[in-house]
């Protein structure tokens, strides 16, 4: 009887980074109105996003002028704020966004040095 060697179950690193790679991004960012932290916030996120998370992301703009309500739903206490909904855990940052590296550890694409 030839025994061949158990192979022990471990994990693909290619396998893990197409995970990572194929992981989908759902973001809400809370704006009031067109004020320029509002303005820059918007575009700063939609860069970031077209440059990291291309075509995994799913972005939707809130402006709290309009539909104040939402505000008291998502603990909303300053604006502009960026929620990461999708993965989990839940992920908050809040600012312009200008930041880039604070964006991108923020929202676990890259981790603190």
């Amino acid at each position: 009887m030839n025994a061949t060697p158990a192979r022990h179950a471990q994990p693909d690193v290619k396998d893990a980074l197409r995970t990572v790679a194929s992981t989908r991004y759902i973001l809400k960012l809370y704006v009031a109105g067109q004020s320029p932290k509002s303005v820059n916030a918007i575009a700063n996120i939609k860069n970031i996003c077209e440059e990291y998370l291309h075509g995994r992301y799913e972005l939707e703009v809130i402006d709290l002028y309009q539909q104040p309500q939402l505000a008291l739903g998502e603990q909303i206490i300053a604006v502009p704020t960026l929620i990461r909904k999708i993965p989990p855990p839940l992920r908050r940052i809040i600012g312009d966004l200008s930041n880039t590296e604070r964006v991108l550890v923020g929202l676990d694409l890259r981790s603190k040095a």
